[in-house]
């Protein structure tokens, strides 16, 4: 975990917002699946492995008033708090690894966008599903953006698990209802192109 933690110091540490592979300027499925669930103003919402990413940023200028940003990277955090600058008081911040972290409240909207697939341990994936389900509210939106089995098969020089709709629900099913999947092509800034898939579930 401390090696996992190191990486992405690392890489927060030596690479601007704009030349991470994941940057989009406007997080667009994200909020696509946050509209099509007409999640209320004040739902309790959390963005694991958030990073500096700008879903956060969306979500203040949309009048979300209780958002949640997790990530391994204190690096990270620090720099999203920086561009925010006064409205960081408004979000909660969270430093720590999403396959060990344990919440003190509970979500109606769970937001992973390439956090997920970084998890190739069993132990690590079925801690993180198991805390999901423990943490999301009864008929709570979980929404997942991950690499499919057309995308890359390492990001940012280490492996990632690739991802299909089928595998997905496999790990899922026992807690979640799928409501919808579609695969998407992410543009990097370096203009290739990563395909993901993103699913949303809704929790029993």
């Amino acid at each position: 975990m401390n090696d996992r933690k190191q990486h992405w110091e690392n890489v927060y540490a030596t690479k601007k917002l704009e030349e991470v592979s994941w940057f989009e300027p406007t997080p667009k499925i994200s909020l696509e699946f946050l509209n099509k669930f007409n999640v209320p103003k004040d739902a309790k919402i959390i963005d694991v492995g958030g990073g500096d990413s700008l879903l956060v940023d969306n979500l203040i200028e949309l009048g979300y008033t209780d958002v949640s940003v997790l990530d391994i990277s204190e690096t990270a955090i620090n720099r999203a708090k920086q561009r925010l600058g006064e409205k960081a008081g408004m979000v909660t911040w969270i430093i720590a690894d999403a396959s060990q972290f344990k919440p003190v409240e509970m979500y109606d909207f769970w937001h992973d966008r390439a956090a997920f697939h970084f998890l190739t341990d069993e132990n690590d994936v079925k801690n993180y599903i198991d805390n999901i389900s423990k943490y999301i509210k009864p008929n709570g939106v979980f929404v997942i953006g991950t690499f499919s089995d057309k995308g890359p098969k390492k990001c940012s020089g280490i492996e990632i698990k690739q991802y299909t709709e089928q595998a997905l629900l496999n790990i899922l099913y026992k807690y979640f209802d799928k409501v919808e999947c579609k695969e998407v092509e992410h543009i990097t800034p370096f203009n290739t192109t990563q395909s993901f898939i993103f699913c949303s579930y809704k929790h029993r």
